[in-house]
């Protein structure tokens, strides 16, 4: 099925109209006032151009629309072994690498976004966003895939194809950086920022994140004797981490960035059924998410660019009952025309 995600935030409409003034005809004064598009031009540019940063730093770009065409690939694998009354079962699963195209046309900040899935054939669905700020930082996603498939200890089954098991999950991340004024993930995740010098930050976030996993009528149809299984989870995790810029080049056209927030979990509700028999969360004895970002920026000029980046959420939840690892990602590579 092929899916076609829209994202419209909002348009800028620009309207050419006299700038504002006085004339005096007979007496009369007659004022001409900009109309809406220009007034809302000049706000968003007032805008723009209202930096926080130590310009020593960061500073903003002086064209205003960014067009970035990009490949966009996902990909997720899990690890999740436990047993129940007896019945020992374990998974080593992946999904389909997800591919899409995508071209962005932005703004002053506002932009809009279309993108779509050259695999016609792949029913997945997973929804992506993102939002790089001066000092705060999230994305979210949300993932529905039934083509889970790998190795597997379950009952009588050694490996299990796709559309045996059904996978749901939503995860949320979240990060503040202390020093804002002087290190920027926009500049390194999005390019509406250049970063002109080397510099760090540490970090403070929060992780979030549920889901489940279960069997379908597919396997059972395949397979007869296969027991039912179930595992939901739900975790919160709070922590502190690291940022940090590399500029290089005699005019700073080379940005590395590498970041990692480990986040401890504060608050959990795993469990595992299996024919109807569950077992739920016991002594946690570790349980984390860890929140790695890194990303690879060429400026060619003032008005060309081009780089990749990496997001990564890796998760570890390990008791008396059940293990769960995932390892979730987002591999981006872009162009980026200043105009």
């Amino acid at each position: 099925m092929n899916k076609t995600i829209l994202l419209f935030l909002t348009a800028v409409v620009m309207c050419g109209t006299a700038s504002a003034h006085t004339d005096s005809m007979e007496g009369d004064t007659i004022v001409h006032r900009d109309g809406l598009g220009k007034r809302l031009n000049k706000k968003l540019s007032k805008m723009y151009y209202n930096s926080k940063y130590d310009t020593n730093y960061v500073v903003r770009p002086k064209e205003k629309w960014l067009l970035r065409p990009m490949v966009n690939m996902t990909g997720n694998h899990i690890i999740a072994k436990g047993t129940v009354n007896e019945v020992w079962s374990k998974y080593d699963l992946r999904t389909k690498r997800n591919t899409t195209l995508s071209l962005e046309v932005n703004y002053c900040d506002i932009g809009a976004a279309i993108s779509f899935k050259p695999n016609k054939n792949d029913d997945d669905y997973e929804f992506n966003f993102e939002y790089h700020g001066n000092q705060v930082s999230f994305n979210l996603s949300y993932l529905k895939a039934n083509s889970l498939s790998g190795d597997i200890e379950l009952g009588n089954i050694k490996h299990l194809d796709e559309d045996g098991l059904n996978m749901k999950e939503f995860n949320l991340s979240a990060f503040y950086t202390f020093n804002h004024r002087k290190f920027s993930f926009p500049a390194a995740l999005y390019q509406n920022y250049y970063q002109r010098r080397s510099a760090g930050s540490f970090l403070a976030g929060a992780s979030f994140q549920s889901g489940s996993i279960r069997t379908t009528a597919e396997l059972k149809r395949r397979s007869p004797l296969a027991p039912e299984v179930h595992l939901t989870f739900l975790n919160f995790a709070v922590g502190g981490g690291y940022g940090y810029n590399l500029v290089l080049g005699k005019h700073s056209q080379w940005l590395f960035h590498l970041s990692a927030m480990p986040t401890f979990v504060l608050y959990q509700h795993n469990k595992l059924t299996v024919n109807d028999d569950e077992k739920k969360d016991g002594r946690a004895s570790l349980n984390m998410i860890f929140n790695e970002r890194a990303a690879i920026v060429y400026h060619f000029t003032h008005r060309f660019h081009a780089g990749a980046s990496i997001m990564m959420s890796n998760s570890v939840f390990d008791n008396d009952n059940i293990n769960v690892r995932q390892n979730r990602w987002l591999a981006r590579a872009f162009l980026g025309v200043r105009l």
